[in-house]
């Protein structure tokens, strides 16, 4: 635990990332139940560990429904409906493409592509069967894997911030490693100053700085978990359609919303679409604003009804969608 200003810190590493809590009352016992939370939210959800929920479920892939939690289930059925939507990156049911890359876990090669082509059958989020009386999930084809890797964090930063408001906390940060959760904002400023790390340099090299109030910020990019082969950039935001990684103008893609959740979701959707057609999107979705980075040294954000944003690094440029 540490304390600058009033601010009160703590730390601990859960769910494969440091994870940061601020306060502004010097209480150890609420971070210690936090940090619990987390814990437990992280066995139930992750594929990480033999005994989960989740892993249960893939264990009966092909076999058996198997009944879980309601709140495993509504996860669930959040992340398989968004995997319907037409043209999705997002696709809870990549479990198996995941694994075979490895990307962020001792994976540096590049699979045969007959082995890409097999797993891709084994990732339709339509051979998944849901029962809402039994709260049971089915992976109807063997080999099957669900992934929550891409919701799990949001969802549980969301959880944190409700129980945090449930103790009359009004004023705090949770950041589960890229997906940061805020209450309120600190005392005589404009906001939580959440920085953009710049894609592909040093850990503490901030391309910009948004300001939020009570507001989430999810930032999901290729230079997070990469490796390189012949020259080229193999990054973890896997298109399942293809079954390699996404390959378009983006180096990162930022959400601002008020659920975590969202911020997951839509990263991955946007991500999808590219900047135009994300761009065009978001005019239609108010609660969801975004800021696009590319790899021509653009910066360029939605609306900015939201957040404030200031650039910090002078070898990208700053811009507005003028028309949202």
């Amino acid at each position: 635990m540490s304390a600058d200003e009033g601010v009160y810190a703590w730390s601990a590493v859960l769910m494969g990332s440091p994870i940061l809590l601020k306060l502004f009352d010097d209480n150890a016992t609420l971070a210690a139940q936090v940090f619990r939370l987390i814990r437990h939210q992280e066995n139930i959800l992750t594929v990480n560990r033999a005994h989960s929920e989740v892993m249960a479920v893939n264990h009966a892939a092909g076999k058996a429904a198997v009944s879980v939690s309601r709140e495993v289930f509504d996860l669930i059925q959040c992340a398989h409906q968004v995997s319907l939507l037409p043209d999705s990156l997002f696709n809870f049911t990549i479990g198996p493409l995941v694994k075979r890359w490895k990307i962020g876990f001792q994976g540096n090669s590049v699979p045969p592509h007959h082995e890409l082509a097999r797993l891709i059958t084994l990732t339709d989020p339509h051979q998944v069967e849901l029962d809402p009386a039994r709260l049971s999930v089915f992976l109807r084809q063997p080999g099957m894997e669900i992934d929550l890797g891409a919701i799990a964090k949001g969802y549980i930063a969301d959880v944190v911030r409700g129980f945090l408001r449930h103790q009359k906390v009004e004023r705090a940060l949770i950041n589960l490693g890229g997906n940061v959760q805020t209450l309120g904002a600190p005392p005589h400023s404009a906001g939580w100053s959440v920085g953009l790390k710049t894609p592909f340099s040093h850990s503490d090299a901030l391309i910009g700085v948004i300001d939020v109030v009570g507001k989430s910020v999810v930032t999901s990019g290729v230079y997070e978990r990469y490796f390189e082969r012949d020259g080229r950039c193999y990054h973890h935001i896997l298109d399942a359609r293809s079954g390699y990684p996404l390959d378009n103008e983006l180096l990162s893609v930022t959400v601002i919303s008020d659920r975590s959740l969202d911020g997951d979701i839509y990263t991955t959707l946007l991500y999808g679409l590219g900047v135009e057609q994300g761009l065009i999107a978001l005019r239609d979705i108010p609660h969801i604003e975004a800021i696009f980075v590319t790899r021509d040294d653009e910066v360029i954000c939605s609306s900015s009804r939201q957040f404030a944003f200031r650039l910090l690094d002078s070898c990208y440029r700053l811009v507005t969608d003028s028309t949202a």
